[in-house]
């Protein structure tokens, strides 16, 4: 599978190929506020599976931390991805990829959140424990 998206303008383009890791919603106050929405949908990808395809000299890139490095299209300011290296994945947002079949799988960081969702999905209060959380879930 292959999916191209695009940044708002369309002066970058990226492709992503095989399967996501993981799909889902970020709710941390990051996400939120680099976003401009209450929840940020994920999906994350190996590196080699995202090849930026035209307008790689457009990439701006902002490091809020050494957790999260957010890429975004310097023309048009559009979102596109965020690289997070310590993880070895990198989060293209489900928007950017306009045909990407979105599954979502769970919610992270949740204790954050401002829009409370009932949707069955798991709840977690941080991440994972495969990703340096706690592993601990929250109710609806």
């Amino acid at each position: 599978m292959a999916l191209n998206g695009r940044c708002f303008c369309g002066a970058v383009e990226i492709e992503v190929s095989g399967e996501p890791e993981a799909m889902g919603y970020c709710h941390c106050q990051s996400c939120r506020s680099w976003s401009a929405s209450p929840v940020n949908a994920f999906s994350l990808w190996k590196p080699d599976s995202v090849k930026v395809t035209k307008g790689g000299d457009n990439i701006g890139a902002f490091a809020k931390t050494p957790m999260s490095e957010r890429q975004y299209c310097t023309v048009c300011g559009g979102h596109l991805m965020t690289s997070h290296p310590p993880l070895g994945v990198i989060d293209v947002y489900a928007a950017t990829i306009p045909g990407l079949d979105f599954k979502p799988m769970l919610h992270v960081n949740y204790a954050e959140h401002v829009l409370p969702i009932k949707d069955g999905l798991p709840k977690m209060k941080d991440f994972p424990k495969e990703f340096g959380g706690s592993g601990d879930t929250l109710p609806e």
